[in-house]
């Protein structure tokens, strides 16, 4: 069981942001996110995206900003949870939220905040039936949290962009036997990294299906097989593997939000432009995540619904105590 103050649910920049404010408060945080690593949309779709509308920074590398938001949050110790996702949401008493991810992992926690950005990221899935039978440890994952599990083992990687890609270089020295398939001749990758794909199969170091798509999943309590169909040849081939690992990009959904009570609007949760709490006392929406009256989905919004979220949020932690601001330049930012 992990024990925090507040629950960010999301790993984006605004959540990043919100481990600074509440830290400023002396309030811990824990961070859950469905992606392998922090920084949400900026480091999963456009790490060397420049961005120009964070204040003091005339430009800044995507990539960067999240840099620097943890550096920023490090004084505070915020702790994570990634590569996992919230499903189940349980509110047992005031200042007293369960939450459990997909993988079990309990965390207990007096307020939650939900930084979700636009969703959660879902993997896209290839049109195969029975990949749920495989998946969840048996052998079927959208993303790649730890290149270790699959020493020596046994692997088909299906995709033909930059993280498909990127991952087959890297683990063609990790897995025993790594096949690429992908469904096209063309990659849509960047173009050093099909070079050294290409050439890595020409040495015989990868195996390599073009024009080819993922036809079946095959196993028993695990998975052992799959069958790709080359379209131009008609012919099946049976490939033998431990793992498959389809990366096939990601698309943004609400997910198990929809089922936890919020007021919603669409693919948005409805807030309080006071503290931007939600119909649930105790869990706020902040970032992109959440809608009201002229909403601008701009980071540097999020930012500001961050700070007066953490303010709110500590009154709502400590009932009766009494907080005086003071700026970051008369106290400093302590560590606790």
């Amino acid at each position: 069981m992990i024990n925090t103050d507040i629950a960010i649910i999301g790993a984006g920049p605004v959540g990043l942001f919100a481990i600074f404010e509440a830290g400023l408060l002396k309030m811990r945080c824990h961070l859950i996110d469905y992606l392998p690593q922090v920084g949400g949309q900026l480091s999963e779709i456009y790490p060397k995206k420049p961005i120009y509308d964070i204040p003091g920074y005339p430009s800044v590398l995507a990539h960067e900003l999240v840099e620097n938001l943890m550096k920023q949050a490090e004084p505070f110790h915020p702790t994570f949870t990634l590569g996992e996702r919230i499903e189940a949401l349980e509110k047992r008493d005031e200042r007293d939220f369960l939450l459990t991810t997909n993988m079990g992992t309990q965390i207990h926690a007096k307020v939650v905040v939900i930084a979700g950005g636009l969703g959660v990221f879902e993997p896209r899935k290839p049109e195969v039936s029975g990949l749920e039978k495989f998946e969840n440890g048996k052998g079927i994952n959208y993303m790649i949290i730890d290149p270790e599990k699959y020493r020596g083992q046994k692997m088909v990687i299906a995709g033909g962009g930059d993280s498909a890609l990127d991952w087959t270089i890297f683990l063609s020295d990790v897995c025993s036997e790594l096949t690429l398939v992908h469904r096209s001749e063309s990659f849509r990758g960047a173009p050093d990294s099909v070079n050294k794909v290409m050439r890595l199969a020409q040495e015989g170091k990868i195996k390599l299906h073009l024009n080819s798509n993922l036809l079946s999943v095959n196993g028993n309590e695990r998975l052992q097989s799959v069958e790709v169909l080359n379209t131009k040849t008609q012919e099946q081939i049976r490939i033998e593997t431990e793992h498959l690992i389809p990366l096939f990009g990601l698309s943004p959904k609400l997910g198990p939000i929809e089922n936890w009570g919020l007021n919603l609007d669409k693919n948005a949760i409805e807030v309080n432009t006071e503290d931007y709490s939600t119909n649930i006392s105790g869990i706020y929406a902040i970032g992109d995540i959440n809608t009201y009256k002229n909403k601008l989905k701009l980071i540097l919004c999020g930012f500001h619904e961050a700070a007066l979220m953490s303010h709110s949020a500590y009154k709502y932690i400590n009932p009766g105590i009494k907080y005086t601001m003071k700026y970051t330049t008369v106290q400093g930012v302590h560590e606790f």
